[in-house]
């Protein structure tokens, strides 16, 4: 199994109050805490959401919360399931900015914020 590490760089902001949950990072990737990730429907995996995928992961479901490297194997790592996010410290995929992935989080009814501070 691979390590996770944990890189605090102000991506909470607000007192939306934060819960995390246990997901499995699908093989091949290694993402940075704040990407926004899909779940991939036929595996229950996720990956980093390309706005162009057809499994699922098109959708933005969660914030990844630490530093994940799955280049080697799939990863069981943390994900933020609820929270507020400072818009310019979020990585989205391909095809997404932070308002669409504002409105996925909306539509999904989740409870995670894009936040464009100033």
């Amino acid at each position: 199994m691979a390590d996770a590490t944990f890189a605090p760089n102000d991506l909470l902001v607000s007192d939306v109050p934060v819960i995390t949950r246990n997901i499995t990072l699908v093989s091949g990737q290694n993402l940075k805490r704040g990407a926004v990730i899909g779940n991939i429907t036929a595996s229950d995996k996720y990956t980093l959401s390309l706005s162009a995928s057809n499994d699922g992961s098109q959708a933005p479901g969660l914030v990844l919360a630490i530093d994940a490297d799955a280049s080697g194997g799939d990863l069981v790592t943390a994900a933020y399931a609820s929270g507020a996010f400072d818009s310019t410290k979020l990585i989205l995929g391909a095809g997404h900015t932070a308002a669409s992935a504002e409105a996925a989080f909306r539509k999904e009814g989740a409870p995670l914020y894009v936040r464009v501070l100033k």
